[in-house]
């Protein structure tokens, strides 16, 4: 998988910024970047949300602003038929530039600061209804909303979504390494995928592999994959009635043990604790 430089001029034709909602049967795995910014409310829908090296759960409500050039995706399969639906702002810098130089744009050029290493937020009742606005209105109307709902944002009350600021890789080889890698990772992370097996999807050793992936992710390939594995696990235990033993196989562990002692360490509480309290809630 190559990490796609999506072209987000080309899809906004004359307008001044890019803003849609749409409607898919699923959130196809496509990991990619672009030089906007990036706004995404889901509506309806849940899964993984990759957002430079770091793996979420996602649900409906989920609230994200992306810094320029920061690889991310939303990832996931509706059931029963049900739809997945997003709004999605994109804006460039040449445009938000021009209304960062007052003063009373400096939370905003904060929040724009800080995006370079994802930002998600509680998606509450006038955040939301400020981003559906933004659709709704045309003209300059719709460029004063979105000045309006990124002053509310930077308001309100946020967390960092990556540890540290992502770059992404310059080499157009590495780039499609690092991206072929982390497909074949998505699509086996629940059978027994051995390091020698991953460098070999690249042709390196397994040695120059783990430079180049702790390079490329932040992330060893071991934890990168424990991450993943985990991130299915909790999202199994919410939504399933599969007992513990069943999902650690499912997800890849070859012992109960080694799960529980991963998932500890990922969530700090053992899996069924993870669930009483999610069900109690």
């Amino acid at each position: 998988m190559k990490a796609v430089l999506e072209d987000i001029k080309l899809q906004q034709g004359t307008s001044s910024f890019y803003a849609y909602q749409f409607q898919v049967p699923f959130f196809e795995f496509k990991w990619h970047y672009h030089p906007e910014y990036e706004l995404t409310y889901i509506v309806k829908g849940n899964g993984y949300r990759i957002v430079g090296n770091t793996y979420e759960n996602y649900t409906e409500g989920d609230l994200v602003l992306l810094g320029p050039n920061l690889p991310h995706t939303w990832t996931g399969k509706a059931v029963e038929n049900e739809s997945f639906e997003a709004i999605v702002i994109q804006f460039s810098k040449e445009f938000i530039t021009s209304f960062l130089g007052f003063d009373e744009a400096h939370l905003i050029k904060n929040l724009l600061e800080n995006s370079a290493r994802g930002i998600a937020f509680e998606a509450t009742q006038d955040l939301v209804q400020a981003i559906k606005t933004i659709i709704e209105k045309e003209g300059i109307d719709r460029i004063l909303q979105l000045i309006s709902a990124l002053n509310q944002l930077a308001q309100s009350n946020y967390k960092l979504i990556t540890p540290n600021t992502f770059h992404t890789i310059a080499s157009k080889k590495s780039e499609l390494r690092i991206n072929e890698v982390c497909l074949f990772i998505q699509n086996n992370f629940n059978s027994n995928i051995t390091l020698k097996q991953v460098a070999s999807q690249i042709y390196l050793t397994e040695s120059n592999f783990c430079k180049f992936f702790k390079k490329a992710t932040g992330k060893t390939f071991s934890d990168y994959l424990n991450e993943i594995r985990i991130n299915e696990a909790s999202r199994l235990l919410l939504q399933t009635d599969k007992t513990i033993s069943q999902i650690s196989f499912e997800c890849g562990f070859e012992t109960l043990s080694y799960f529980n002692r991963v998932f500890l360490k990922k969530k700090n509480q053992t899996p069924s604790v993870f669930r009483n309290n999610k069900t109690v809630k």
